[in-house]
Formats: structure tokens, sequence, C-alpha cells
């Protein structure tokens, strides 16, 4: 009996969550940072206020998930997100994990879907904060690379949606293609949910048995140079960027996947 109500709780307590990111979201972008739009006129200082407005809702919302008793986590290695100019890639096994790495940086850029950014509900975060839409086409990268030299910590989930469970991990390349062509070293990001919960195609509703915990596990940074020096006579031409970011992408699909054996230069 205790167990059904228990359970009866978290699927409330989760369709609550998602009520609250909605209406969070929305109010943010109608009340809040329209505000901010008025009184703050220098760009950058704006967009980084807006950036840490974002920070702070993410970081109320987890708060909220862990207080109803849906979730628990840990973070390791969280020194290393506390720098500016960082790449960081993660994989990415459920919805919520998005939510809490962006909590944990102060001054975090990302790489949103285009229905993201259109979204009524996020369209006006994603805006204030300078977010990067991945339907900028051709400026894609340069765009990209761009953020991190101006001292922002963009984050990427390289296979660009969930992870299908039970499925081999498939990375697409534009994460590896920022990382080569800007010389920019990778802070990597392992991230666990368990029991997986919000991984992709599972509705809402579908709560597991028992609370989730989430390990948010940073890991040291990832040198780029060795790639670069892979190119085939040190080339930088377009053909020999296309070569070392495919290497990345294998390196980085192995790493994530957890077999360190085959995750070599």
């Amino acid at each position: 009996m205790l167990d059904r109500l228990d359970h009866a709780w978290r699927v409330f307590g989760t369709g609550l969550s998602f009520l609250a990111f909605g209406v969070g979201g929305l109010f943010l972008g109608v009340v809040v940072l329209p505000v901010m739009l008025l009184l703050v006129r220098d760009e950058d200082r704006r967009r980084r206020w807006s950036r840490r407005v974002v920070q702070a809702s993410f970081s109320a919302h987890v708060e909220l998930m862990r207080s109803l008793g849906l979730m628990t986590y840990e973070v390791r290695g969280r020194e290393r997100l506390r720098r500016d100019g960082l790449l960081v890639l993660a994989n990415h096994p459920t919805l919520i994990d998005v939510v809490l790495l962006v909590s944990l940086l102060p001054n975090a850029d990302c790489v949103v879907k285009s229905a993201v950014a259109r979204n009524p509900f996020m369209r006006g975060p994603v805006r204030a904060a300078g977010y990067v839409a991945n339907d900028d086409g051709a400026g894609l990268v340069e765009d990209c690379i761009a953020a991190v030299r101006a001292g922002g910590a963009l984050v990427i989930f390289p296979e660009g949606t969930r992870t299908t469970p039970g499925q081999p991990l498939k990375l697409q390349r534009g994460a590896a293609n920022i990382a080569v062509r800007g010389a920019l070293d990778i802070t990597p990001v392992r991230i666990s949910c368990s029991p997986l919960t919000l991984g992709k195609g599972e509705k809402w509703y579908r709560v597991p048995p028992v609370r989730f915990h989430m390990v948010i596990d940073v890991q040291e940074d990832l040198p780029i140079t060795p790639f670069l020096n892979g190119m085939e006579g040190g080339d930088p031409s377009a053909g020999g960027e296309a070569l070392a970011a495919r290497r990345l992408t294998e390196h980085l699909a192995n790493y994530f996947a957890g077999d360190p054996s085959r995750a070599g230069t």
C-alpha cells in the first residue's frame, strides 16, 4: 500500500515539476528578462546576467524535484566547471540532465534545437541568454568557437538527442568540428541516471519504482593537441580537419560509452 502511495506521489510530483518548469520559463520570458532588457543596456553584461538568472531558475527546479522526493544527485569534479572558456561535452541519457548540468554553470552557453528556441515557454530565456540555435547553418561552428573564446561555458550533447536505450552510442560530428577548428580542449562530463527515467521516447508519467539518482561526473580536460597532431602532415586544410574530427568523434563515442580501452588517440 505504501509503495503504491509513494508511486502515485512521484507521478503527481513529476507532473507538478513539468508544470513548474513551463510556467517558470514563461514567467522569465514575459516578466523578468524583458525588465532586464530595459534596465541593462550593455549587451554582454545583460547576456551574462540573463545566464545567471537561468542558472538560478534551473537550480531552483532541481531543488524542487529533490524536495518532492523524485530524485537525488551528486556532482563530482565540480571545481573543473568554475573556469571561463570551456567546451563542455556530455552524454545525454535523460531529459533532466540538461537542467542539472546548466544549474552548475553561471555563464553557460548552449547549443539548442531550433524547436526549443521557438518554444513559447523557452523562447525568452534562450534569446536573452544568447544561446546558439542549431539551425544557424554555416556559421554555427564559428559562433560556437567565438562563444568559448568570449569566456562562456559552451554545453553540447554530441549525440544531438537523448541516448536510445540498448542501442550503440551514436555521436554527430559537430562537437568534434568545433573542438578541432577552434583548437579547443574539451571538458567531458559523464552523466548517469539510475534507474533511468525521462529517457528517449519515454512518457513523463512512467516514473521508476524508486526515486532516481543522478551522477554528474566532470572529468579532467581532454587535450585537443594529439588529434591535431594526428592530421596527415599536420595539414590544417579542410581535409585534415575532417580526419581529425572523425577520429575525435570515434574517441568520444568510446569514451562516453565507458570503454576506455578503445578510447585511444
